[in-house]
C-alpha cells in the first residue's frame, strides 16, 4: 500500500483541513435554567415529531419556525437574536453554556440585513410579497444555522466530492456552468442532506456572496435576475436524473468523512498499515449499517405521527361528519381500517429493511483507496444527458405515456374495487386512497434512508412489478405530502396559538428563577 506522502493533491488538501484545529471563542457562554430547558426540550421533541422532513434538517427548520413566530411580536434584531438562541438552547439543539455570547451580535447583524433586504424588495413590487417573505425567511434561517453550526470540515468534503464527480456528468446541449451547478446541488442533497431552503441559500451565496452591509445595495439591484436564476436551477429538468446518478456514488465519501472526523490527525499514521486501515474502513461501515436501523425506526415513528395528526384530526373529522349527516351513522369499520393501516404498513416497511453486507464494504474500501491515492479517481461510469429531447414524439413515446396513465388507473382501480367490497362510501374511498398515496411515499422515503450506504442495488424479480404498480402512486403521494406541509393548519395553530404563549411562559419562569437566585446571593 502507498505511503501517506503519496496521497493525491486533492486528498492531501482535504486531510490538512481535518488536521487544522479551529480557534475556539473564549468569551462568555449563554446559559439557561436547566429545569426550564427540560420542559422546552420535551415540547420540542413532540413538535418536531409532527413535522415533515428529514432528521438532518430539523435544526434549520426549527430556526425558521421560531423566527416566523417571533417576527409577529418583535422586530428588533438584537432581541430576536438573543431570544432565538436561548430558545434553541432550551430545545436542546445546543448544550447549555456552550454558545458564545458574541454570536448574538453576528446573528443580530444577519437578521438586520435580511429584514432590510426583504423590506426594500417588498417596496419595489417586482415580485410577490409572499414569495419574497418566504424566500428571505428560508435563506435567513440557513444563514443563522451556518453561524451557529459552522462545519468547515463537512464543507471541505463536499467540495472534494464535487471535484471528483463533476466530470462524471455531461449535458450535451447546455453550458458547463449549469452542469457544474446541478452536480454540486446533487452532492449537497445526497451527501450534506440539504433541504430545498438550504439549496436556495447555497445558490444565493454563490450568486451574491454572503449578505453584508457592503454588498447589500448590489444584491438589491440584481436580486430579480438572481432570484430567477435560483428558481431555474432548482427546477432544472434533468435534476432528478443527475441526483439519482450522484446518490449511487456517495457512500465512499460518507465513510471517508466519518473516518477523517474520528481519526483527525491520526489518518496518515493509520493509512501506513494496510490491514489496520482496511479494518478501520470496515468498522466504520458496520457502525453506519447499525445506525440505519435507528434511522429507519425514527423515520417510521415520525411518519406515523405525521400521518396520525393529519389523518385523525383532519380526515376523520371530515369523514365522521359526512357519515353522520348523509348516512345517519358513522361507519366505524372503515374508520378503524383507516387508523390501523398506516402503522401496519410502516412496521412492515421497517421489518423488511436489510442492511448492506461485506461485499458492499469491500467496494467502499476500494473506492476510498482510489479517492486517497489516485490523482484522477474514477468511481462511477460517466453519464451523458440531453436537455432538449427530440421535438417530434415517436409512437413509443405515446405508448409509454398511455401505459403510465393506465398503471395509475389500474392501481387506483384495484384499491377502489377492494374498498367497494368492504362497503366504503365514496368519501371514505377518497380519503383512504389519499392517505395510501401519502403512506406509499413516506414508506419509499424510509427505504431511501436505508439505502444511503448501499453502493450496489440489485433488482429482484418483483422490481418491475413494484415499479409498474407503486411508482405512480408514490409520485402522487409525494405531491400530496408536500401540499399538506404547505397548508397544515394544525401545525400553524400549534406554532401560534400554543407555542407562542408556552415559550413566553417559559421565558417568564426563567427570569423568575434568575430573580430568586439574585435575592439568594444577597443573603450570602
Amino acid at each position: 500500500m502507498a505511503l501517506s506522502n503519496s496521497y493525491s493533491k486533492l486528498a492531501t488538501h482535504l486531510i490538512n483541513v481535518f488536521e487544522t484545529r479551529e480557534k475556539e471563542l473564549n468569551d462568555e457562554k449563554i446559559t439557561v435554567n436547566d429545569l426550564v430547558s427540560k420542559v422546552a426540550y420535551f415540547y420540542e421533541k413532540f413538535r418536531t415529531a409532527m413535522d415533515y422532513g428529514t432528521e438532518e434538517t430539523i435544526p434549520r427548520r426549527a430556526i425558521e419556525r421560531m423566527l416566523k413566530r417571533m417576527l409577529f411580536l418583535e422586530q428588533k434584531p438584537k432581541t430576536l437574536a438573543e431570544d432565538l438562541i436561548r430558545e434553541l438552547i432550551w430545545a436542546g439543539y445546543f448544550p447549555n453554556a456552550t454558545v458564545p455570547e458574541s454570536l448574538i451580535d453576528r446573528v443580530s447583524t444577519s437578521i438586520s440585513l435580511y429584514l432590510h433586504l426583504k423590506n426594500s424588495l417588498s417596496k419595489r413590487n417586482t415580485l410577490k410579497k409572499e414569495d419574497i417573505n418566504d424566500f428571505i425567511l428560508e435563506v435567513l434561517s440557513c444563514e443563522i444555522f451556518s453561524i451557529l453550526v459552522p462545519n468547515k470540515e463537512k464543507e471541505a468534503v463536499v467540495n472534494f466530492t464535487f471535484q471528483i464527480l463533476r466530470d462524471s456528468i455531461n449535458i450535451e446541449d447546455d453550458t458547463k456552468q449549469t452542469k457544474d451547478i446541478q452536480v454540486f446541488l446533487a452532492i449537497r442533497k445526497s451527501f450534506a442532506k440539504d433541504d430545498l431552503p438550504f439549496l436556495k441559500y447555497i445558490l444565493f451565496t454563490q450568486i451574491f456572496g454572503r449578505l453584508t452591509q457592503e454588498n447589500i445595495d448590489n444584491v438589491l439591484n440584481s436580486f430579480d435576475k438572481g432570484y430567477k436564476e435560483i428558481k431555474y436551477q432548482l427546477s432544472y429538468p434533468l435534476k432528478e436524473r443527475i441526483l439519482g446518478n450522484i446518490k449511487k456514488r456517495i457512500p465512499p465519501f460518507l465513510i471517508l468523512y466519518d473516518i477523517l472526523t474520528e481519526e483527525k490527525g491520526q489518518i496518515k499514521a493509520l493509512s501506513l498499515k494496510e490491514e489496520a486501515f482496511k479494518e478501520r474502513v470496515f468498522e466504520a461501515c458496520d457502525k453506519k449499517y447499525r445506525t440505519i436501523k435507528r434511522k429507519v425506526r425514527t423515520a417510521v415513528i415520525r411518519s406515523f405521527i405525521f400521518i396520525l395528526f393529519t389523518k385523525a384530526i383532519i380526515a376523520l373529522a371530515i369523514e365522521g361528519t359526512f357519515e353522520s349527516i348523509f348516512l345517519g351513522q358513522i361507519q366505524w369499520s372503515s374508520i378503524m381500517l383507516n387508523i390501523i393501516l398506516p402503522p401496519t404498513i410502516m412496521v412492515a416497511v421497517g421489518l423488511s429493511i436489510r442492511t448492506p453486507n461485506e461485499e458492499n464494504s469491500e467496494i467502499i474500501y476500494n473506492d476510498i483507496q482510489k479517492l486517497l491515492y489516485e490523482e484522477n479517481p474514477v468511481i462511477t461510469n460517466s453519464l451523458s444527458l440531453k436537455l432538449k429531447a427530440n421535438t417530434s414524439r415517436t409512437l413509443k413515446d405515446y405508448i409509454f405515456s398511455i401505459l403510465w396513465i393506465l398503471s395509475i388507473c389500474l392501481t387506483l382501480g384495484i384499491i377502489w374495487l377492494a374498498l367497494d367490497k368492504l362497503h366504503f362510501n365514496i368519501l371514505s374511498k377518497g380519503i383512504f386512497i389519499f392517505f395510501i398515496a401519502i403512506i406509499s411515499f413516506l414508506s419509499y422515503r424510509i427505504y431511501q434512508t436505508a439505502d444511503s450506504y448501499k453502493v450496489t442495488r440489485r433488482q429482484s424479480l418483483f422490481t418491475p412489478l413494484f415499479e409498474f404498480f407503486f411508482v405512480p402512486i408514490i409520485r402522487v403521494g409525494q405531491q400530496l405530502t408536500e401540499g399538506i406541509v404547505q397548508i397544515n393548519f394544525i401545525l400553524i395553530a400549534i406554532d401560534f396559538i400554543i407555542e407562542a404563549p408556552f415559550k413566553s411562559l417559559i421565558g417568564f419562569f426563567e427570569q423568575w428563577f434568575l430573580f430568586v437566585a439574585s435575592k439568594r446571593e444577597e443573603l450570602e
